[in-house]
């Protein structure tokens, strides 16, 4: 593709992941421009259809640096087919079913990945008792970034969240918690680009761990055996083949010393400076230009 096409980033938004969207947005704008792209960038209200369809020129392709609900749960892939317009990322399919926690641990399970016990939980059932033995991780079944995710100890006295505490609909997600070492890998296409271990000085990597400066820690490549390293690169790839991702995608495993448990695989990463993609493509020796031009170039519609 020239790169003298025009790229519309998408940004912002109104999930609960609204301001780091902004940034993503904001270095992917930068980056595509230095890249030589014409850019506009869209700071996304519930218009977004008919803003993209008055911009003149037409955008050649979409740049969706959305993040959380609506953005990358299939919602605004839906809107993007019928429009007819290549996007970045993962298509309309892939984007729900990684979304949905529950269906993703299925097709994971089918597909010969570990994944730790959990159980679907309605908001009642939770406040009456524990649905799984200490310890256990609550979390929004269709959320990212461990927006929302908690954590119940053996000995904690406190519930998951008091009866008006827990803005995230009426289900949840208990999931065993899996004592070890967190580690990441992002694919790229079919590649997988390194595997990162991430230390956090947090109760766990939680939203801002992720985003906020000093929340995290990043080891690349990760200090694992090699036959580890090799096996949790194959274990993101199939994840990222099971759901039908494209372009960009990151798996999240716990690593207990002797098992490789899945926890989500997540279809619109981050690109800020702390993320984990553009710090693994950069260990791969592909810069943040390239990483982000080449996610244009490989945009694709199902429309």
């Amino acid at each position: 593709m020239s790169r003298t096409k025009h790229v519309a980033v998408l940004m912002g938004g109104w999930s609960a992941e609204r301001e780091v969207s902004l940034v993503s947005g904001a270095a992917v704008s930068k980056a595509l421009k230095q890249s030589g792209y014409r850019v506009t960038a869209i700071d996304v209200q519930r218009d977004m259809g008919a803003l993209l369809t008055r911009l003149y020129p037409r955008p050649d392709v979409v740049f969706n640096a959305l993040h959380g609900r609506f953005g990358e749960d299939g919602c605004v892939q839906g809107l993007l087919d019928m429009l007819d317009l290549p996007y970045t990322h993962s298509g309309l399919l892939a984007s729900a079913l990684a979304m949905d926690k529950p269906m993703a641990k299925r097709l994971f399970e089918q597909a010969g990945l570990k994944v730790a016990p959990h159980a679907l939980v309605t908001r009642e059932s939770l406040l009456a008792g524990d649905p799984l033995p200490r310890p256990y991780v609550i979390k929004p079944h269709n959320e990212g970034s461990s927006v929302g995710v908690r954590i119940l100890r053996e000995g904690d006295n406190a519930r998951p969240f008091e009866v008006d505490s827990w803005p995230y609909g009426e289900r949840a997600m208990a999931e065993a918690f899996v004592p070890g070492r967190e580690l990441t890998v992002a694919v790229m296409g079919d590649r997988p680009l390194g595997v990162t271990e991430i230390f956090t000085e947090r109760e766990f990597y939680d939203y801002d761990a992720k985003y906020a400066d000093g929340g995290s820690r990043h080891v690349i490549p990760a200090a694992i055996d090699d036959e580890t390293a090799d096996e949790v690169k194959r274990l993101a790839v199939l994840a990222h083949r099971t759901l039908g991702c494209r372009g960009v995608s990151r798996a999240d495993f716990r690593h207990d010393g002797r098992d490789l448990f899945i926890l989500e695989v997540n279809t619109q990463p981050g690109m800020t400076p702390t993320s984990l993609v553009p710090e693994q493509a950069a260990h791969a020796g592909i810069g943040f230009v390239d990483l982000v031009a080449w996610m244009v170039e490989h945009a694709e519609s199902d429309g």
